[in-house]
């Protein structure tokens, strides 16, 4: 049995299975494959033709192929039959979900048509952008006046669009915005700013000095006085924020001698004029007469003068005058004006919070203290703002003093008595304002009783402002 199974077949093998041969043949490999399959350690053995059963074909050949069903003998598919009112129906859901995706496009292009517009619009408001809207009017009068050219000028070299037309107050400079908006495509649109700058003459500012003081004497009444003239301006101007600017007022001071008196400034602006006027001959005898009328009046503005004016004008109207020395210092006050102009809104977004009653951002932004300790003098400060009714003027009058808790903790350890250490800080002095409006005051006893509390005290639930 070994050599029948060890013997090559006659005939062809695929994968040790005979295709094609005699029964007989077929029954000697079936015995021989037999013994192959049960031998172990080189020893045969003869068991059960079941243990390797090969199955053969009809025609004598073993069939291993898997079984396939015919693609022919599968069922065919039934393609669904609509009624004429179903197809409608799915025509019109089609129809109408096509409708809701372009109305969705259009919503999504609007949205950002919108978006892209809200952010160019906050582009024109932001510092460096907003100079190329804004378009400054400067009044025809103004260009006539000395010094009027070099406001201009001023206002042209800092690359400020300007147009000089006729205003409803000569010598007034007013102020155009470039409109940015999504509905006004393919033409501008401008809006009048609320500001306005009225350039006052030396002359007529004197005078109307002048008058005030005779009026508040109760020697002249029905004269041009500066709140007069201010409530003129406003009703031609309704609506308008108003701020006044002059020059020479100062150097009318510094030159002012017991011969140089109103009417002799009046004299020398009228002298000026006359040279330059066409028909010379005959305004300067009218001049000569106008000078001998004026000069014998013997009119005399001192400063003192001039500040009541000016209090009494920013208490009843909220206006405000500023004086300069040259038309150049004039020219870059009008630079810097146009340039507050036109960053207003971007400062007022900003300064729109959602919770109004929190600290500005400087204040509740906390102090950087450098490893040196550069930084510490503001923190110390900023300690002594915590307290009630203490403003940053008050705080700054105490570290000026003790520039630092340390220091002021020696103080008062080297104070005999407790009401000493109490008004330690009393009689410190606060300064507030500068110029004529400038006051100066004491911190007073109960600021001084309640920081010495502060530093001292070891109770965590003692209310300083009630303890007495």
């Amino acid at each position: 049995m070994r050599e029948a199974a060890s013997e090559p077949p006659q005939h062809g093998r695929d994968d040790g299975l005979l295709v094609t041969g005699s029964k007989e043949l077929q029954g000697t490999l079936v015995s021989s494959r037999e013994g192959s399959c049960g031998s172990q350690n080189g020893t045969s053995r003869v068991e059960s033709p079941s243990l390797c059963r090969l199955s053969a074909s009809p025609s004598g050949s073993v069939d291993q192929s898997p079984s396939r069903t015919s693609p022919e003998t599968s069922p065919p598919l039934k393609k669904p039959k609509y009624s004429q009112k179903e197809r409608e129906a799915i025509c019109q859901a089609a129809w109408q979900k096509r409708k809701e995706r372009e109305a969705q496009r259009r919503q999504n292009e609007l949205e950002k048509e919108k978006k892209r517009a809200i952010a160019k619009m906050l582009k024109a408001q932001r510092p460096g952008e907003c100079q190329k809207y804004i378009t400054v009017v400067l009044d025809s009068v103004l260009l006539q006046v000395e010094g009027g050219g070099q406001i201009l000028s001023a206002l042209q070299a800092a690359n400020y669009s300007c147009v000089v037309e006729s205003q409803a107050v000569p010598c007034s400079i007013t102020w155009r915005r470039k409109t940015v908006s999504p509905q006004i495509e393919g033409r501008d649109e401008w809006t009048e700013e609320p500001n306005v700058l009225l350039l006052l003459c030396l002359e007529e500012f004197l005078s109307m000095v002048h008058n005030y003081k005779q009026e508040a004497e109760g020697h002249l009444e029905g004269q041009e006085t500066l709140q007069s003239y201010v409530a003129q301006v406003m009703e031609k101007m309704p609506g308008k924020i108003l701020a006044l600017a002059g020059v020479g007022v100062e150097n009318y001071f510094r030159a002012c001698t017991p011969s140089l008196t109103l009417g002799s400034l009046r004299v020398r602006s009228k002298k000026r004029l006359q040279q330059a006027a066409a028909s010379g001959n005959q305004e300067q005898k009218q001049g000569k007469r106008r000078k001998k009328k004026i000069t014998d009046s013997g009119l005399e503005i001192t400063r003192m003068d001039v500040e009541e004016a000016l209090v009494d004008l920013q208490l009843c109207k909220q206006v405000q005058v500023s004086f300069f020395d040259t038309w150049e210092e004039l020219g870059e006050f009008a630079t810097m004006f146009t340039k507050a102009v036109a960053e207003a809104p971007f400062k007022r977004e900003r300064e729109k919070t959602e919770f109004p009653f929190y600290l500005e951002k400087k204040w509740c932004g906390g102090v950087k203290v450098d490893p040196s300790g550069k930084g510490l003098l503001e923190v110390w400060k900023r300690q002594i703002q915590q307290f009630n009714r203490v403003s940053r003027e008050m705080a700054e009058a105490v570290v000026s003093v003790y520039p630092s808790p340390q220091l002021l903790k020696q103080a008062y350890s080297r104070s005999s008595s407790e009401e000493e250490r109490e008004n330690l800080l009393a009689n410190i002095p606060v300064r507030r304002g500068d110029g004529v409006t400038a006051t100066v005051r004491r911190i007073g006893p109960d600021l001084s009783r309640r920081i010495y509390l502060q530093m001292t005290s070891c109770n965590p639930d003692l209310y300083l402002d009630f303890t007495g």
